[in-house]
């Protein structure tokens, strides 16, 4: 009797553990739940700045910016997704927009692909 009750907690304990790992992949990326291309399209405001290193970054953008800095790895994912760059983002400009908002927190020299974080 002993031996049918250990295999059934061992294949709870195994059915338990595959439906974590299952549950954190599902809503996996970059930027937690949320997709870069999600995340991007919140940057509307920043469209001008992102193209122009001469522009006003708007105060709505340096908001939405200052939750995604949070996340370097979602900051870079965003800056390179396809939305972002079929929406004209340069990304070397895009990612001088954290110092232009004067964000203290900012991940300076933080690697995204060629372009780093200044």
């Amino acid at each position: 009797m002993a031996a049918p009750m250990k295999f059934i907690c061992l294949l709870g304990l195994l059915l338990l553990v595959s439906m974590a790992g299952l549950e954190k992949v599902d809503g996996a990326s970059a930027c937690g739940k949320s997709t870069p291309e999600n995340e991007a399209m919140k940057l509307a405001p920043c469209a001008t700045a992102a193209q122009d290193v001469n522009a006003a970054v708007p105060d709505s953008c340096c908001q939405q910016v200052k939750i995604i800095v949070q996340t370097p790895a979602c900051l870079c994912a965003v800056m390179l997704s396809d939305t972002a760059k079929s929406s004209g983002i340069k990304p070397e400009i895009a990612l001088t927009i954290p110092k232009r908002c004067n964000i203290a927190n900012r991940p300076v020299g933080y690697k995204c692909g060629s372009y780093t974080v200044p």
